[in-house]
């Protein structure tokens, strides 16, 4: 089979539903194995559509050390090595700062910024006699302040610094790391929002006022963005944010 990642093996938490999920149906159509990493196993449906053969799941909690390093060893027995990772895995957390505790803070690192360190330190080990791509899927808001967003910004920002220093220190291993940024995006999480809202079709016009693009993104839209920077078509790409925004933090 012919692609860009043919013969690659990649890991990509979070990799169930929305964004994650079309990362994975990509980089299966452009020949690679995954390994999805997901709180919850998928339907048979899901399992039968993307082929066992070249695509298995890890039930895991990526803010546990053992889950990283049981994901990595699995991608090098099953399928003979670990190229790409795919930092996908998180959780939102929209509130007053105000009244955050500091449970809600702890909850939101655990998710958005120690594990994504506990899956890229894992997987640098594997990678540093080959080299490899490690992409981090961070936020509009690690760049722009968004009200009621707080907890969440604050750790996008730091693993969009982790992805720069990361990337600096393992360019000598031909490591390279980067991050994708979404902005609002199509997905169900999105539509369940714009739901609870008193007017949602109205509610939604005016967020989507906001872009430049009038759109949201797709999960397709931004996992496009992954593929390239996963691919060696970003050979000499490292330590960069791509923003996938339709123009919002270029505002």
């Amino acid at each position: 089979m012919t692609g860009r990642l043919s013969g690659k093996t990649a890991i990509v938490t979070g990799g169930t539903q929305g964004i994650g999920l079309a990362i994975v149906r990509l980089f299966i159509a452009e020949g690679a194995c995954v390994v999805v990493v997901a709180r919850s196993a998928p339907g048979e449906d899901l399992t039968r559509e993307l082929g066992q053969d070249r695509c298995i799941f890890r039930e895991g909690d990526v803010t546990l050390e053992d889950t990283a390093r049981l994901t990595v060893a699995e991608a090098i027995a099953r399928f003979g090595s670990l190229d790409v990772l795919v930092n996908n895995a998180g959780i939102d957390w929209t509130g007053d700062l105000i009244g955050a505790t500091l449970s809600d803070f702890e909850r939101v690192l655990a998710v958005n910024l120690l594990g994504p360190f506990l899956m890229l330190r894992e997987a640098a080990c594997a990678m540093r006699k080959e080299g490899g791509s490690i992409v981090n899927v961070t936020s509009r808001t690690a760049s722009v302040g968004v009200p009621t967003m707080s907890l969440y910004s604050a750790s996008k920002g730091a693993l969009a610094s982790l992805t720069r220093a990361a990337a600096v220190e393992w360019a000598p291993l031909g490591i390279r790391v980067n991050a994708v940024a979404p902005g609002l995006t199509d997905t169900p999480l999105a539509r369940a929002w714009f739901d609870q809202q008193a007017e949602p079709e109205s509610f939604r016009r005016g967020v989507e006022a906001t872009i430049p693009q009038r759109r949201l993104a797709t999960p397709e839209d931004v996992a496009a963005a992954v593929l390239f920077l996963a691919s060696d078509d970003s050979r000499h790409v490292t330590g960069v944010t791509l923003a996938v925004d339709g123009g919002y933090t270029a505002q």
